[in-house]
């Protein structure tokens, strides 16, 4: 990424994949006024380059029977670097761990975990997590219902930004 400046029409075609990734790529062009074919090369470039890491499908987890929905605050014995590597590493080998994030602060990593019934989630709660190494304590807190829940990046904000630059 560093060292492939965006421009407009990338930044376009990144915020209208992010809103549907599903789109043709004929689609996507027309929407950001350009032909087809250097769409493509755009959005190729933009791939490999990693501003765009992959396309996914966002399910409905409670339509999935996925019912309970914790955020887990994380506190480790040890943050030498060794020690944040292996927690991220167990973190990345948990199927209910779906989101990993190392915070500063009082807590050394938030978990967003997904399970399909509170009994799963407190048998990983109690056999996995607390029971891992360089774990000191685990604070949760149960999802009752979410109000929003964007992925990516507020692209607006970025064309007013650029904007004010220009």
């Amino acid at each position: 990424m560093p060292g492939h400046k965006l421009d407009q029409i990338d930044r376009k075609i990144l915020a209208e994949l992010q809103a549907d990734g599903r789109m043709t790529n004929v689609e996507l062009a027309r929407r950001v006024g350009i032909s087809a074919p250097p769409c493509l090369r755009r959005v190729r470039t933009l791939e490999e380059t990693g501003f765009i890491r992959g396309y996914h499908a966002k399910v409905d987890t409670r339509a999935l029977n996925f019912e309970v929905q914790v955020f887990a605050m994380v506190g480790l014995t040890s943050q030498a670097e060794a020690d944040l590597s292996a927690f991220e590493a167990r973190c990345r080998a948990w199927p209910l761990v779906r989101e990993c994030h190392m915070l500063n602060g009082e807590v050394d990593f938030i978990l967003k975990c997904v399970a399909p019934d509170l009994s799963t989630f407190q048998t990983f709660l109690t056999e996995q997590l607390t029971a891992a190494d360089n774990v000191a304590s685990v604070k949760t807190s149960l999802v009752i219902r979410g109000a929003k829940d964007e992925p990516g990046v507020p692209f607006d904000i970025l064309e007013e930004r650029m904007a004010q630059l220009a």
